[in-house]
């Protein structure tokens, strides 16, 4: 197989797709209620950290992925179990970001379809995407974003025409105090989405210029915080505080009351639209991420297959987790957060980076006494 790469812009346009992709249907922070948008924006600044760590992990192993430098840094006898470990963490968020997906569809415009087939169909189309190789993924994530970031800013502007719009919704600041805003920050907010990015880590050794890496990382975090942010506000200031924290779909509910003249409605095609779009991003990144994984551990040359192998795995594993939309948040609170996202995302990566220092500084001083 020729060895592929890709640009920091095009890097930019799939890990920044992944990131927001599904979050900006779903909100954040609503238990924070009117101080959402501090949750998402506190969330950033530790994301940053999140992304120098996961950036710093690639510069002292430039040419591996997350899967490659495990070995290198923990040995095999524990690198191994790590690697499954998170193999089986990208193939289970795939899964739930499949069922997310096919939750909405299901549940806004095809209610008489049987939800396997709008699963099925999705998947078919992914993995035919990605059996070209992270290039023609990259190139698609090229002609997607900007179609996602133009039905965003319209539907952004609609919102501003809402009757009930009223900024006045997100005071007052801090009116419950801060201790809710910090229990959303960390760990729900950390984690979804900025902590997710974790996966840029075996996307980092495709970039043809590695020294653009921090730059493009820091960029991704930071606009796609902003990003987050103002939609967060939008939202709050047209539905209220009270209707966000409770609402699945908040830029949904939102854009539903968009009436121009009594004439023009159902805006919430473009949050279908954003939806798919998103969804690419998010199951893309992760079933990439899953296949390279596997065929690095196993020396395996063709992606073709495992792909194929992948996306049947995730189709049933999809309906599997969870049997409606509330079981599936349960989940996500009582084992995705604390077995899968905190561990994978923030303790084992600091953790690996601390021990990459060691073994980094000791050869260097190992050099200089020789």
């Amino acid at each position: 197989m020729n060895k592929q790469s890709i640009s920091a812009l095009q890097l930019f346009y799939v890990i920044i797709g992944f990131e927001i992709g599904n979050k900006l249907i779903f909100g954040g922070g609503a238990p924070a209620k009117q101080d959402a948008w501090l949750t998402i924006l506190l969330g950033m600044l530790f994301g940053l950290i999140l992304m120098w760590i996961y950036v710093k992990l690639s510069d002292y192993y430039p040419g591996d992925t997350l899967i490659q430098m495990i070995p290198k840094i923990v040995g095999k006898f524990l690198g191994y179990p790590l690697i499954l470990y998170y193999l089986c963490y990208f193939t289970f968020l795939a899964s739930t970001a499949c069922r997310d997906f096919s939750d909405l569809i299901y549940s806004t415009i095809l209610v008489e379809t049987p939800m396997p087939v709008i699963t099925v169909s999705f998947m078919v189309l992914m993995i035919y995407c990605l059996r070209g190789g992270v290039e023609v993924f990259a190139r698609m994530g090229e002609a997607v974003f900007p179609i996602y970031i133009f039905s965003l800013i319209v539907i952004w502007i609609l919102l501003f025409t809402v009757k009930g719009f009223n900024i006045g919704n997100l005071t007052p600041i801090f009116g419950d105090g801060v201790k809710p805003v910090l229990k959303t920050v960390f760990p729900f907010e950390l984690t979804f989405p900025f902590g997710e990015t974790v996966i840029i880590t075996m996307f980092l050794p495709l970039l043809n210029k590695k020294k653009h890496a921090r730059k493009a990382g820091m960029a991704i975090i930071l606009i796609g915080g902003f990003l987050l942010v103002i939609n967060t506000i939008l939202n709050i200031a047209v539905i209220g505080p009270e209707i966000y924290s409770k609402s699945p779909y908040p830029l949904m509910r939102a854009t539903r009351m968009v009436s121009i003249a009594d004439f023009l409605e159902r805006f919430d095609a473009l949050v279908i639209l954003m939806m798919v779009a998103g969804v690419f991003f998010k199951v893309g990144g992760w079933m990439y991420g899953v296949s390279v994984g596997i065929a690095q551990l196993f020396n395996l040359k063709d992606q073709r297959s495992i792909n194929l192998a992948i996306g049947t795995i995730i189709i049933p594993l999809s309906f599997l987790y969870a049997s409606n939309y509330i079981e599936a948040r349960e989940v996500g609170e009582a084992f995705i957060q604390p077995f899968l996202h905190i561990p994978l995302q923030i303790i084992i990566p600091i953790l690996l980076l601390l021990i990459a220092f060691i073994r980094n500084k000791f050869n260097l001083n190992s050099s200089r006494n020789g």
